[in-house]
């Protein structure tokens, strides 16, 4: 039998936090979910709550909270370029003050950490595709760099844990990731897409839809999450995760307007500041080290996106910040 762990998950009501714990819940594991509800949605997390192996807990990891658990997945931060950017400052204090207390925590408690990290630690890549040795190319005083430093930050400290404390640590650099639970109002481009087209409203393209992403469906993305933490103890340096079929934004936006069969037109608006031309991950450790790579198609995930999409009451959700 399984051993049974008390597994943190902190960020456990947002969209990836929330399936995640649905995942460690299944397998019978204890789960605490932490979250502020700064951009995630208890509702999220609600079917979970009638389980006699889930508790959620009201915190901000910010601040120091003394638990007692075998694991934890440092998943909490707003992702969003429209909320990361809303409190540039709260979202640094997220990405480094979080990670001293969940590194402290798990010092304390000899437990196993996992960073959820981003691909925003390669900035406008002058690589492609990146490769987890290349170092990035960030401004470090762009409107960005709350996010990407805060990221960059988190990185140094877990290694810096590990070097000098011996703490058995896992880093994910997450690509783009998309699926049931976005947030209607999470100003990312899936999301934004679908949301437009269902309402017939104009899909709207920043700069000229040439720029470049790849799309990872969320349960693959979980189940990459599992597998690195399950994965062998040197495993220490970062892992990238993501789908390294690479789309245009135009594509995007046409592939959404078919599968919706909505009118909307593209109409183009000018690029924000530092919005990377390309991005795709090279996800050769992952393939090799934890025999994982992407399994569902993109038309396949969004088809399974916009279905959540058209059953929600979008009332019921309301933009967590004005940039969106």
């Amino acid at each position: 039998m399984a051993k049974i762990k008390r597994i943190l998950v902190t960020g456990g009501a947002g969209f990836l936090g929330s399936h995640l714990c649905e995942r460690l819940v299944e397998s019978g594991h204890d789960v605490v979910c932490l979250d502020n509800f700064f951009t995630s949605q208890k509702g999220n997390v609600a079917h979970l709550l009638g389980q006699p192996n889930f508790e959620l807990v009201r915190h901000d990891i910010v601040h120091p909270i003394w638990l007692e658990v075998d694991e934890i997945y440092n998943l909490a931060c707003p992702a969003a370029p429209g909320h990361y950017q809303f409190n540039p400052i709260k979202t640094m204090k997220t990405s480094v003050l979080g990670a001293i207390n969940v590194l402290g925590m798990a010092r304390r408690c000899r437990a196993k950490v996992f960073q959820a990290s981003t691909s925003e630690v390669y900035g406008d890549p002058e690589e492609h595709p990146q490769r987890e040795s290349y170092r990035g190319s960030v401004n470090p005083v762009g409107v960005r760099a709350c996010y990407d430093e805060g990221k960059r930050a988190a990185e140094t400290l877990f290694m810096d844990y590990h070097r000098m404390n011996r703490v058995n640590i896992r880093i994910c650099r997450i690509f783009n990731t998309y699926g049931p639970r976005m947030h209607p109002f999470d100003g990312r481009v899936v999301s934004n897409f679908i949301r437009q087209a269902l309402a017939g409203d104009d899909i709207t393209i920043y700069g000229d839809g040439t720029q470049t992403r790849s799309f990872c469906y969320r349960d693959d993305l979980v189940e990459g999450f599992i597998r690195l933490m399950e994965g062998p103890d040197d495993l220490i340096h970062p892992i990238n995760l993501g789908n390294p079929g690479e789309y245009t934004i135009k594509q995007l936006a046409e592939m959404i307007v078919e599968l919706t069969g909505s009118r909307s037109k593209l109409v183009y608006r000018p690029l924000p500041a530092d919005d990377p031309a390309r991005r795709c991950p090279d996800i050769t450790l992952a393939k090799r080290h934890l025999s994982w790579e992407p399994r569902i198609p993109l038309r396949e995930g969004l088809s399974q996106t916009i279905a959540w999409f058209r059953k929600i009451d979008i009332e019921q959700y309301r933009p967590p910040t004005p940039n969106y």
